[in-house]
């Protein structure tokens, strides 16, 4: 049986005098695709191109709770960690030990032994990286719902957040306490991220959805929607790392924010699939449940102009048709 490397904590060392290791916490589909990208950086570097994002070479761990992981992470060339975000006894090994930490775990589900307005795992991630010497820097993975409804308004970092689901008020709390480790001297960046989308995630298309025939909004009904592709989330999570500016937010989304059933259409068409019907909002009350009404229920244009003057970061598909195509 292998046996999991056990770190000692680096806190004791200046942190000029540590070698870089990058966290992830909640490696999943997004995670694998940072160490992808940051892979394809240190290549692109050996043979004489300049980083997108300007990372040094680093070592990747990634915490995990589930042991049927490990080899899948390793095979990745990322150290597994054993550890439950849900369990903080067993975080402590974390203390002291990453230069950069990307969190991209999600808050507990309603439902959960917690509070259901507040996200118990980032707060004890944050507890536990306080404990010795704090990283370097912290990315957050948040959402784009803590606006709430924005009647399809323009919408840019700096508006006030108004949460109006559980789901999204346990974001704007984990935001709160990234946040407070911010002001414990750690450069901490909030990524704010509309729809995940890329051909090769699992549930990463509407070609499902359009085969089955679910119905979207009529047109004078419907919503604002703006999405990014998975691998350029990947690219701006490795810029934030290294460009991100302290206590700052950033809108990782593409530049064509589009109505939802448009969405649907265009992806219809490329499948060659018929539209989805259209509904009135009074009769997709009636029709559709409530966690699809309430992806229904918020529009907004998300402003990214931090994310490509900030970060610096060029979109590999700015827009969704680009990255739709791209199988």
């Amino acid at each position: 049986m292998q046996r999991l490397a056990i770190f000692r904590p680096m806190g004791a060392l200046p942190a000029r005098f540590r070698r870089a290791r990058l966290l992830i916490v909640g490696c999943g589909d997004v995670g694998l695709r940072v160490v992808r990208a940051l892979r394809s950086e240190v290549v692109g570097a050996q043979r004489g191109a300049t980083p997108q994002a300007g990372a040094p070479r680093l070592r990747v761990l990634a915490l995990t709770s589930s042991p049927q992981r490990v080899a899948e992470l390793r095979a990745q060339g990322i150290t597994p960690l054993l550890g439950n975000l849900d369990a903080p006894a067993t975080l402590r090994r974390l203390a002291g030990l990453a230069t950069h930490v990307l969190h991209l775990a999600p808050p507990p589900a309603a439902g959960a032994a917690a509070a259901c307005w507040s996200d118990p795992r980032t707060e004890a991630l944050v507890r536990v990286l306080r404990l010795r010497t704090p990283p370097r820097a912290l990315v957050y993975a948040s959402t784009s719902g803590v606006y709430g409804d924005c009647a399809g308004a323009w919408v840019r970092e700096t508006r006030p957040l108004a949460p109006a689901t559980a789901r999204a008020q346990r974001r704007a709390n984990a935001e709160r306490a990234v946040r407070h480790l911010g002001r414990a001297g750690v450069r901490t960046s909030i990524l704010r991220i509309p729809g995940i989308y890329a051909p090769d995630r699992a549930g990463g298309t509407p070609e499902a959805r359009l085969r089955k025939g679910t119905p979207a909004l009529a047109p004078q009904d419907d919503v604002f929607t703006n999405h990014i592709h998975a691998d350029d989330l990947a690219r701006a999570c490795l810029a934030a790392l290294w460009r991100g500016r302290p206590q700052r937010a950033y809108h990782v989304c593409d530049l064509q924010p589009m109505k939802m059933g448009d969405y649907f259409d265009l992806a219809a068409d490329l499948y060659g699939l018929p539209r989805p019907p259209r509904l009135a909002r009074s009769a997709a009350q009636e029709q559709l449940p409530p966690l699809l009404l309430s992806f229904m229920s918020e529009s907004r244009r998300l402003d990214n102009r931090r994310l490509r003057h900030e970060l610096r970061l060029r979109l590999r598909y700015p827009t969704v048709a680009e990255g739709l195509r791209a199988r």
